[in-house]
């Protein structure tokens, strides 16, 4: 496994949860937050946590943030810190940055600043529970561009017991299985042969819109 050096910068919920779930993948993490009751918080999800001001760019050069591989900016309660601290973090060459929108202007800004990938967080949960509700069998997703994602889908009951071969699923519904999960277990590129069991998760990729009439099924 690759370790790879992370820097979370806001430790509310939000900065917290990515720091954690990083933090339980191995990877080396920095927490950051000028608040000491969420940095004493944090500490249990984190390899290291810091009481620091990141609107200071000598508090960030003393952190050597520069060395780290990707610096997260989830501050979300205070518009400008986010932004200055997008700015200096561009400054000192940080190698990715990525930062917490408010909102779509908020957004905007980010990008002009440089940060390489803005994210909107209410945003994303809300088309992630619609997408739920109207593709039922859609497990999750991740979005790879504005048309094209990657789901988990559970196989449909009329394909159950038949294999990829007699369903030609890339020629009838435009998508590609890239890996079955069963019980736990991961095939990757599945077979042609590979025969479909009850309670399968299909992971696919393709167009959303055809994604979405197969989760329907």
């Amino acid at each position: 496994m690759v370790v790879r050096q992370y820097a979370v910068i806001g430790l509310g919920r939000f900065g917290t949860s990515i720091a954690r779930r990083l933090h339980e993948a191995g990877q080396e993490v920095l927490g950051i937050d000028i608040n000491e009751e969420r940095v004493n918080d944090a500490e249990q999800y984190v390899t290291e946590a810091v009481i620091a001001d990141a609107t200071e760019k000598k508090s960030l050069v003393s952190l050597e943030v520069d060395t780290f591989d990707c610096v997260i900016v989830a501050i979300g309660d205070d518009l400008q810190t986010n932004i200055l601290t997008a700015m200096l973090l561009k400054e000192l060459g940080v190698k990715k940055t990525i930062a917490k929108a408010l909102g779509r202007r908020h957004g905007i800004l980010l990008e002009k600043v440089g940060v390489d990938w803005v994210i909107y967080p209410e945003r994303d949960m809300g088309e992630r529970v619609a997408n739920q509700l109207l593709s039922p069998n859609m497990l999750n997703y991740i979005e790879l561009s504005k048309n094209y994602n990657i789901e988990e889908i559970v196989i449909p009951k009329h394909m159950e017991g038949k294999t990829l071969r007699e369903l030609d699923i890339r020629a009838k519904y435009n998508l590609s299985v890239i890996a079955l999960l069963r019980d736990g277990e991961i095939i990757v590129t599945p077979p042609v042969d590979q025969e479909f069991e009850k309670e399968d998760l299909l992971v696919m990729i393709g167009h959303r819109d055809d994604l979405a009439k197969f989760s329907s099924l």
